[in-house]
């Protein structure tokens, strides 16, 4: 099983517009960050892509990638849903829609937003089915489960999923630590999680936060992303524990 980070940024990425690069070394190419999104594949070649970002369109082409089987959705700011137009040409060449899976809110949220995605218009295909999660799903070969975490006075959605005995979870935007959280990502192989930046923040975890999760969790390796740029990559490396990966745009992992 193996994990893609395709973007490792914040929601105005690394650098800002303005060439504003913060305390990130602009001659370092892991410190040039997407807006945040992941993709996990199986061992038989199935894809779930989480989070349709802003920067859509470039990550499937850096990545070389031209077929998912699903996209799941976190939520639906902007930084995580915005390049859903970009799925146009994944749809290109299949029998029908490309399956979609987001919590209620979420998919009500979507659905307000981009209609069209999902009940076709002019003529133009339906691109998305939208589906409401389940607590516990198959999909495409993976087992899925999920649970709500908070997002300031909002929530976003943290999930796990498995195949070939193997584990992957994806907890970005969350602002507390919950036993549902705890439960959700008990012992799993590669944990990717939220990192804003080093100081507390009213809606996003932190590198103590970050940390505190796959120590509470038993995660076997934590990769750090969702960094802003403040988080220059060769420092956030040197000082953090040989489990904790520091995420960039590209980064391949195995489970």
């Amino acid at each position: 099983m193996k994990l893609i980070v395709l973007g490792s940024g914040t929601s105005t990425g690394v650098p800002r517009v303005g060439h504003d690069w913060g305390e990130c070394d602009p001659n370092e190419p892991r410190n040039k960050r997407s807006r945040v999104s992941i993709m996990v594949e199986s061992s038989d070649g199935s894809r779930l892509l989480v989070d349709t970002s802003t920067d859509l369109r470039q990550q499937l082409l850096d990545n070389s990638i031209d077929r998912i089987d699903g996209v799941f959705w976190t939520h639906d700011h902007a930084d995580h849903c915005h390049g859903i137009d970009d799925l146009r040409v994944l749809r290109y060449g299949r029998g029908g829609p490309i399956p979609g899976f987001a919590s209620e809110d979420t998919a009500y949220r979507l659905r307000q937003r981009f209609g069209y995605v999902f009940a076709g218009q002019f003529g133009y295909p339906t691109i998305v089915t939208l589906e409401v999660l389940g607590r516990l799903r198959m999909h495409a070969g993976f087992s899925v489960e999920w649970c709500q975490m908070p997002h300031g006075p909002s929530e976003t959605t943290g999930f796990r999923f498995e195949a070939d005995g193997k584990s992957i979870a994806y907890a970005t935007d969350y602002s507390e630590i919950t036993e549902d959280m705890i439960d959700l990502f008990d012992e799993v192989d590669i944990l990717v999680s939220d990192c804003l930046r080093r100081e507390p923040h009213p809606t996003h975890a932190n590198l103590a936060m970050a940390l505190e999760l796959a120590e509470r969790c038993n995660a076997g390796t934590l990769v750090l992303s969702h960094l802003d740029k403040s988080m220059d990559y060769a420092t956030l490396e040197a000082e953090t524990p040989d489990n904790v990966v520091v995420g960039y745009d590209g980064l391949e992992i195995l489970a």
